[in-house]
């Protein structure tokens, strides 16, 4: 037999062996740990981007009101706390198009601004921002438009309430619905309302919508309360949607914005004794006021040669609706139509007829170009 002595020997070796493997594994462990972790942060640890979670997006909920009094809805919505955790602002908002599409995402927001709020400056800008933050959520459509008039081909479930409830029956005077194109054209362009934050939703404090309850309460303006989605979805991650910049034209909007009856071919006609009222009318091109000019319109139109010379003030007065200050300028050679007030002298020179109304100064005039079409009176000639 053999000593004792020699029989631990082989266990020894054996154990040396294992405990070589053990601190390779573990060298090969640490090595995978320190490649997977590069980058990470002082304290060793990666930070993760916020992800949008698993589950869909949130769906958009039909405007549908509790049956409680005025005064209850009020007591009810004076307990919910606002929620100030988490509070940040909406990031700037440039419209992307131009031209007449401009103009119709304008008036759109406009309209919803003025009827949702009145003629009032800081509501107004309250909601333009909550229908920015729809426009960029993936919840809702990407036009702002498209957000505006939402469900409105219903009598009941719109999104917002003047849309099919004929509101739009009903109009303000020509200076509230130019102050609010001057509000909307200013929050298309970068002007943002940070009181709101990222709010999708609001209602007045008198009623009290089923939705209400699911939402967390931001910010209150005056009698209207803000709401945001809980959770990811009412974070600026959630707000990165891509926003067209050409918005389609409203039916809706048509008696209203010139913009939108252009582009559907819906202008009312006016009915003129002697005067053609269906005269045809060619590629025609809305360039809205900006900045000190706005409300300032000025429409750019093709002419059709055939129609009568006296037609063109029908034409005139059909696309200028009821604006207070309109420029129309026509061409019968559509090669010479300019887009824009940066025309050539000989397209000037080539102008057939334009008219011009400025309820302000009290001024409207029609002139043509007598050398193209002649006039019995030669103050309705242009000069040259």
């Amino acid at each position: 037999m053999r000593p004792e002595g020699e029989q631990a020997m082989p266990l020894r070796r054996d154990w040396t062996g294992w405990l070589f493997v053990l601190m390779t594994a573990a060298a090969i462990v640490a090595v995978l740990y320190a490649s997977n972790h590069a980058g990470a942060g002082k304290h060793g640890v990666r930070p993760h981007p916020v992800a949008p979670p698993a589950d869909v997006v949130p769906e958009v909920a039909p405007v549908e009101l509790a049956p409680v009094s005025e005064a209850d809805a009020k007591a009810q919505n004076a307990e919910i706390p606002v929620v100030t955790k988490g509070f940040v602002a909406a990031r700037p908002f440039i419209y992307a198009g131009s031209g007449d599409g401009r103009a119709r995402a304008r008036d759109c927001l406009a309209a919803a601004m003025l009827y949702e709020a009145g003629d009032d400056a800081k509501g107004q800008q309250a909601v333009g921002q909550v229908v920015i933050n729809r426009a960029r959520h993936p919840a809702f459509p990407k036009s702002i438009c498209g957000v505006v008039f939402q469900g409105s081909e219903r009598t009941t479930g719109c999104q917002f309430t003047f849309t099919c409830d004929g509101a739009l029956n009903r109009r303000y005077s020509d200076a509230a619905w130019a102050r609010a194109q001057a509000n909307a054209e200013m929050m298309l362009s970068g002007t943002t309302y940070p009181k709101v934050g990222l709010a999708t939703h609001y209602h007045t404090d008198w009623v009290r919508p089923y939705w209400s309850d699911s939402l967390e309460k931001i910010a209150v303006v005056d009698t209207h309360l803000f709401f945001r989605w809980p959770g990811f979805w009412g974070t600026p991650g959630a707000f990165r949607g891509l926003v067209s910049g050409n918005d389609a034209g409203i039916a809706k909007m048509a008696a209203l914005s010139p913009a939108h009856a252009l582009a559907l071919g819906t202008l009312p006609p006016v009915e003129l004794a002697g005067v053609d009222a269906n005269a045809a009318v060619g590629e025609a091109k809305l360039v809205p006021g900006a900045g000190e000019k706005a409300g300032r319109d000025t429409i750019y139109v093709s002419l059709d040669r055939r129609a009568t010379p006296e037609s063109f003030v029908t034409t005139a007065l059909r696309l200028c609706g009821e604006k207070p200050y309109c420029k129309f300028m026509g061409w019968t050679n559509p090669m010479l139509k300019p887009d824009s007030d940066a025309m050539s002298d000989m397209q000037r020179s080539a102008m057939t007829f334009s008219y011009l109304r400025d309820d302000r100064a009290g001024f409207e005039k029609a002139l043509w170009n007598c050398s193209e079409y002649k006039r019995d009176d030669v103050r309705q000639c242009m000069k040259r």
